[in-house]
């Protein structure tokens, strides 16, 4: 004879079995919400390790050609004649090719002839015209700017670029220094102003 079965117990059976339906249309809406949260966060987060990384290789340049042209005259000569012909503002334009190239044990050059060559060679690097891509630049400064000026032996130095965030200008009426009254306002006129300036600013005595 068989045993009778709890009909109270089967009923609970029942109803257990009868609830499990697996996850509902909301429970699957809220996963994909936080799955796609998390991946726009992730390329968020990649976008800006991306920009940052940008700006600060860039910085890694300007303060690279910055010590590049100040060793370059400082190799050349100390001569007040010489430090004058260094002079000037740098990156709007490419120089022309010098027709002396200072680039070999056998050639003769005197300290002009130098300057021209480091000059030239220096405004490469600031604009990215020694690497190509095809016909494009893919080195150098974004909108790079370089000015150079001297007092006797005392020699200034500033790069200027754009960087890719506005946050504030690299100089202003605030950053003036009295104690370096010279070199402000050098820094304060070279360069395009505006929020995404950067610079580099240096200040050296060659002997």
């Amino acid at each position: 004879m068989l045993p009778k079965i709890n009909r109270s117990h089967q009923n609970c059976l029942h109803q257990g079995k009868s609830r499990q339906k697996g996850l509902t249309l909301i429970e699957v809406m809220v996963a994909f919400f936080i799955l796609v949260t998390g991946i726009l966060g992730a390329v968020a987060m990649q976008a800006s390790s991306k920009k940052g990384s940008f700006d600060a290789m860039q910085r890694s340049v300007a303060s690279s050609l910055a010590q590049d042209i100040l060793e370059r005259m400082r190799s050349n000569s100390s001569s007040i004649a010489v430090l004058e012909a260094y002079e000037g503002t740098y990156g709007a334009t490419l120089n022309a090719v010098p027709e002396i190239r200072c680039n070999s044990a056998d050639s003769l050059c005197s300290n002009q002839n130098m300057v021209v060559n480091d000059l030239y060679e220096w405004e490469l690097g600031i604009m990215g015209a020694d690497v190509k891509n095809g016909e494009d630049s893919t080195g150098g400064l974004l909108d790079g700017s370089a000015c150079i000026t001297h007092l006797n032996n005392q020699v200034r130095i500033v790069i200027s670029w754009q960087g890719r965030e506005a946050t504030s200008d690299a100089y202003s009426a605030a950053d003036y220094n009295s104690q370096q009254a010279n070199l402000s306002a050098l820094a304060a006129s070279c360069g395009q102003a505006g929020n995404k300036r950067r610079q580099v600013a240096i200040e050296a005595f060659i002997f």
